[in-house]
């Protein structure tokens, strides 16, 4: 069963699925197999890797088994904190073209600011050159605050396409998706589940999806999409990850979207990752 998915399109052109495949840790022939039946058998065309989840080359490879053409695809990637130094960022989006043996990614974000080492700028440049040289065809994010996507149209002209920010229930993010609305910049969710954690026991929640048929990761989703999210839930279970993309078939009304998004905490990131202040390796 192969579920048909809405799509958006972004400022700069690309279009790509609400809702995609997340891989973090789904690595070697396992992670193959479970990408390559997410694209087969379920019908998601957009999948989420990074540098720094060593799994480009997974991805590369289910996206050479698969059943469909490259172009049906989005694939998007992620450069690492450590190389953001111009030359390293250049160098780096080549050995990730290498690593999943493509010839370019749809899309590629930074993905993290790193502030204290403020380089960003620098890597945001080299995305910019990257995607003139056509080795990326849209360029964004993750987890940048406004200020520092003000920097880099500021200083370069070039505002991302999209930024890949954490949320879900337990940190809604509604002044930065207000901002991003405002900018014309797509949210994207990463962790859209929490990773499970406790919220798919939460008694409202449970409540909701039992008024609508539905499980609790998925009214979490369709909250998502209703907000204007992209989503990109992990699973390599063939079951969830049906169960994941089935959500264009009911709605959520107006006071259970408050519902959900009154579940947020001042404290509600997975592990503190505040991105003023975090920075990745």
């Amino acid at each position: 069963m192969s579920i048909s998915v809405p799509e958006r399109t972004l400022h700069d052109g690309l279009t790509l699925p609400v809702i995609g495949l997340g891989t973090y840790a789904l690595k070697g022939n396992q992670g193959v197999s479970a990408i390559q039946h997410a694209i087969d058998s379920v019908g998601y065309r957009l999948l989420d890797s990074a540098y720094n989840y060593e799994n480009e080359g997974t991805v590369g490879e289910a996206v050479r088994r698969c059943s469909v053409t490259r172009d049906e695809l989005i694939i998007t990637s992620k450069l690492p904190g450590r190389y953001h130094n111009y030359n390293l960022a250049i160098s780096t989006i080549e050995e990730s073209l290498y690593r999943a043996n493509l010839d370019y990614y749809d899309l590629y974000l930074i993905h993290w600011p790193n502030p204290n080492q403020d380089l960003y700028v620098e890597a945001w440049q080299a995305l910019i050159d990257a995607k003139k040289q056509g080795l990326i065809h849209s360029i964004g994010v993750c987890n940048f605050l406004p200020q520092h996507i003000e920097r880099l149209v500021h200083e370069t002209s070039v505002k991302p396409s999209i930024n890949q920010i954490e949320l879900h229930p337990y940190f809604n993010q509604a002044s930065q998706r207000e901002w991003h609305e405002q900018h014309q910049v797509a949210t994207q969710s990463w962790s859209p589940l929490v990773r499970g954690n406790d919220v798919l026991q939460h008694n409202e929640l449970l409540q909701i999806g039992s008024s609508h048929n539905k499980t609790v990761s998925q009214v979490i989703l369709r909250w998502h999409y209703q907000l204007g999210a992209i989503s990109i839930p992990k699973s390599a279970t063939p079951e969830r990850q049906l169960e994941n993309i089935s959500i264009f078939d009911f709605s959520l009304s107006p006071s259970e979207m408050n519902s959900i998004s009154a579940l947020t905490k001042p404290d509600g990131r997975i592990h503190n990752q505040d991105p003023a202040v975090y920075e990745e390796f």
